[in-house]
């Protein structure tokens, strides 16, 4: 064949396309266990940070998750466990979720080594730029907050990605949730400012004023369902 022909140069760009696709989608196959693994590993961590548990070596991760988090499983809007299946509660996809009409409600059980509970639920929102989203541990009473973790994809520097600094982190820690019986989720408030529900409150990132409002958006969104649930708690009925 006559390589300075057109139909040479095609056939020989169709053959190198081929191959550079091949090679790539098998790289891509070889890679993506690996990729999955810490992208788990990394969401482990994450519900660990809500604890206060999450070793600095990324090594201890998976151990430290299967030595604290006992159980992991699915309620519903009435509190009531639909599924004790640990894998299933941690692979809910909570963007699709939030779009569910029954939503699952995942729940991550952590026994610390004084003995005491802490259970943990996903949260997922709208940030200034992207999705922002986090976990947050109540204790065992069902009232209070034991600690929040929260993370970002896209928000600016020194402002609304100041979510997820430990200082932001830290003022959720023993703030309560119900308030005269009655669930209050967290508000997130200027500097000076107070809410007028009556519920608990945390001060607001300064210049971070729509991520703020974003957090406590998904705070409220994602933990009233849970309503039911923290009131079983409450009452040592949950099962």
């Amino acid at each position: 064949m006559n390589k300075n022909s057109n139909i040479y140069q095609i056939v020989y760009a169709a053959v190198m396309v081929l191959i550079v696709g091949t090679v790539l989608a098998f790289i891509y196959m070889a890679l993506k266990p690996k990729q999955d693994d810490n992208v788990a590993n990394d969401k482990r961590g994450q519900i660990l940070s809500a604890v206060r548990l999450k070793p600095d070596d990324k090594t201890k991760i998976e151990d430290t998750f299967k030595k604290y988090i006992v159980e992991g499983f699915i309620v519903d809007s009435n509190g009531e466990k639909v599924s004790n299946d640990k894998e299933e509660a941690f692979n809910v996809n909570m963007k699709a979720n939030l779009k569910e009409q029954n939503r699952k409600l995942p729940v991550f059980m952590c026994k610390l080594d004084d003995g005491s509970i802490k259970y943990i639920v996903p949260v997922y929102g709208a940030g200034l730029w992207g999705p922002i989203w986090g976990y947050v541990a109540v204790n065992d009473n069902g009232t209070d907050i034991y600690g929040a973790y929260f993370s970002h994809e896209g928000e600016t520097p020194g402002l609304g990605a100041e979510i997820a600094n430990p200082k932001f982190q830290d003022q959720f820690k023993d703030k309560k949730i119900y308030v005269d019986g009655e669930f209050k989720s967290i508000s997130v408030m200027k500097s000076g400012q107070k809410p007028t529900d009556g519920s608990e409150y945390v001060d607001a990132i300064s210049g971070g004023t729509i991520t703020s409002r974003g957090v406590q958006a998904m705070l409220k969104d994602c933990m009233t369902p849970y309503d039911a649930f923290f009131k079983k708690l409450q009452s040592g009925t949950f099962k």
